[in-house]
């Protein structure tokens, strides 16, 4: 078995969680490979060092796909979402190790870690298939990474200006959001952003996408759930020249005269779920759920 390994190399704070992994998976005799820049932090630290010796070393979709069964992300959900650029239509599963707050996606704790690996070497998880959502810009302005698992949005780069977002379905005018920005997100996605905006929180499979407005100026204008089968096109105006448009981690300016496409991307991604673990169960946990004392 091959488990590739990914991690932010900034955060000093996961290195007890990473000695405990590795040592781990080198009781298991599993063959690791681990994402360069992630290598280069940890084998600064003799006690890592040791243990990470005879690993491999990725930077590249290309050198996972075909070889990796796993990918594990050690983090919070943003570690995760930034794991989606390496995997992309592989379907290696992504299993997420914890080590941030809320997690809804990095769902194994931190003193879950031996049993996790232990679940994945006995083959006692099962596979949540995640819908993402594809941007079509006039220039690719995120290249061959124009893909979410979260959200899409756009918002003013100046927050005292506010904008208006010319919304359509299939080509069917929706409607002109005045506001700070909008949100499309994914039932993945309506945990974050989306959520803290007022969106609904949705089943994984819903099949469906979320339309969130961000600080609108009509009251009247609500979260909207359609199809993950319709496109929405948004034209944006305003009077700043340039908008930000953000497809989960990644963010790039994009003229106010240019037209953004979101619709259902081609592929999926894949999350590994332990057994015992379901989406209900982590909202109740997350979200605080059942804790009130009158219960």
């Amino acid at each position: 078995m091959i488990i590739a390994i990914y991690g932010r190399p900034s955060d000093a704070t996961i290195l007890p969680e990473i000695e405990q992994l590795f040592a781990k998976l080198k009781s298991l005799n599993v063959e690791v490979v681990v994402h360069d820049v992630f290598y280069a932090f940890l084998n600064k630290r003799t006690d890592l060092s040791l243990l990470m010796e005879g690993c491999k070393t990725f930077s590249r979709h290309e050198q996972l796909t075909g070889k990796a069964n796993f990918l594990l992300s050690i983090g919070g959900d943003g570690t995760l979402l930034e794991t989606i650029s390496l995997v992309r239509d592989s379907a290696i599963p992504i299993l997420g190790i914890n080590t941030g707050r809320l997690g809804f996606l990095a769902t194994v704790s931190r003193d879950n870690i031996d049993s996790a690996v232990q679940a994945l070497i006995d083959n006692k998880y099962s596979v949540d298939r995640r819908t993402l959502l594809h941007l079509e810009t006039e220039q690719a302005i995120f290249g061959d990474l124009d893909f979410a698992l979260n959200e899409m949005t756009v918002h003013a780069r100046d927050s005292s200006v506010m904008m208006t977002i010319h919304t359509y379905i299939n080509e069917e005018y929706l409607n002109s959001y005045w506001a700070d920005g909008l949100i499309i997100a994914t039932p993945t996605g309506s945990t974050a952003y989306s959520l803290s905006c007022g969106g609904p929180i949705m089943i994984p499979d819903s099949k469906s996408f979320i339309i969130t407005p961000i600080s609108p100026h009509n009251l009247n204008a609500r979260p909207l759930v359609i199809s993950d089968n319709d496109v929405v096109t948004l034209k944006m105006e305003g009077r700043s020249k340039s908008f930000m448009v953000s497809l989960d981690s990644q963010s790039k300016m994009v003229e106010s005269s240019g037209v953004l496409k979101v619709r259902k991307e081609d592929f999926q991604i894949s999350l590994v779920r332990l057994n015992g673990q379901n989406f209900i169960q982590t909202l109740r946990n997350k979200l605080l759920w059942g804790m009130d004392k009158r219960n």
